[in-house]
């Protein structure tokens, strides 16, 4: 007697992966564990490098799933789960190893925020997708808030300021800020009302020449000057009343 299969019960096809979004995520996962050991082996300045490039590929995997129409609810717990890593554990695990070690529990607690900041994060834009103004982020985006301390171990690297005096006391500070603005309502302009596909006045690509050349001179020093501007962005629009009648905001 031939019987049927469970109607709730997905077939063979509908549990397989796309492959081509998921292989970004998981490069991404792969550069957030990469920077975890180098800083292990006290690289940081592999290690900060790999978290950019976390960034580059976490960027990358969901605009792919849009192009290629192959979004899926896997890919995008996938995606948070590298996001985890990447932006919470490992900026936190960086930072730990570079300087806050040296500060004892403090040094170490500090660190946890940041962790369980971008926890937090994550949970919260899973429970808020599709309720939300896409215009807007509530708190500082998880690879933002990684940039602030990766960007600052780039930069110390780069230009020999690991012997600055209260370094580790400027250290603490930049992972306690990007833990708690995580968790903050502090509003932070999404960058989702930009379309390619649109004409723009003929400065915008004047300026884009300008921000790309910057960009390849001083690498460090341009990303970091960036997402420090961006997490005070959010603030100073609050100070200044900026979007205070707008619709609900975006969490990510």
């Amino acid at each position: 007697m031939h019987i049927d299969p469970a109607p709730n019960k997905p077939s063979l096809r509908r549990q397989g992966i796309y492959l081509l979004p998921n292989s970004f995520t998981l490069a991404a996962l792969f550069a957030g564990f990469y920077a975890i050991v180098q800083a292990m082996n006290q690289n940081f300045e592999h290690a900060a490098v790999a978290i950019f490039i976390a960034m580059i590929l976490d960027g990358m995997d969901g605009r792919v799933a849009r192009l290629t129409h192959s979004q899926s609810a896997f890919g995008a717990e996938f995606d948070s789960l590298s996001d985890m890593v990447s932006f919470g554990v490992a900026p936190a695990l960086v930072a730990y190893e570079w300087m806050l070690k040296d500060l004892g529990k403090l040094g170490w607690m500090v660190a946890f925020i940041h962790c369980a900041g971008a926890a937090l994060r994550l949970a919260r834009f899973n429970t808020m997708i599709g309720s939300t103004d896409k215009r807007w982020f509530i708190g500082l985006p998880s690879p933002a808030a990684a940039a602030l301390v990766a960007g600052l171990v780039w930069i110390c690297h780069a230009y020999g300021y690991n012997d600055l005096p209260g370094l580790k006391w400027i250290a603490l500070g930049f992972t306690a800020f990007s833990g708690i603005t995580m968790v903050t309502n502090v509003k932070f302009w999404s960058f989702k009302e930009i379309h390619l596909r649109r004409r723009v006045p003929f400065v915008m690509l004047l300026a884009l020449v300008v921000g790309l050349l910057l960009l390849m001179s001083e690498p460090p020093l341009v990303l970091f000057g960036f997402f420090v501007c961006y997490a005070l962005s959010g603030y100073v629009m609050a100070v200044l009343g900026m979007g205070r009648k707008s619709p609900p905001v975006a969490a990510e």
